[in-house]
């Protein structure tokens, strides 16, 4: 498995329709879809969903993972700065 070049911790590659990957944490959460929410998850399949991460088990939507940018500490020092 691979590893932040950051923070040191395991992270996964989750293949996108795009084409790119997005570096996830490879534990897989619980979720509940909510287009409302501001939660993001990546599905296995690569689709991102809004969502949030707590509701009646009976109605949970899927299970997914949480991309390792909302959780690095060093998240802003690879993110691309835009053009004025």
């Amino acid at each position: 498995m691979a590893k932040c070049r950051s923070c040191g911790a395991e992270i996964l590659f989750v293949p996108l329709p795009s084409g790119n990957s997005m570096p996830c944490n490879p534990e897989l959460v619980q979720f509940w879809a909510n287009p409302n929410a501001k939660g993001k998850v990546v599905m296995q399949t690569g689709e991102i969903v809004s969502c949030d991460f707590d509701g009646p088990l009976e109605e949970m939507t899927d299970v997914g993972y949480i991309s390792h940018f909302a959780t690095c500490p060093f998240a802003n020092s690879h993110r691309k700065k835009r053009k004025p």
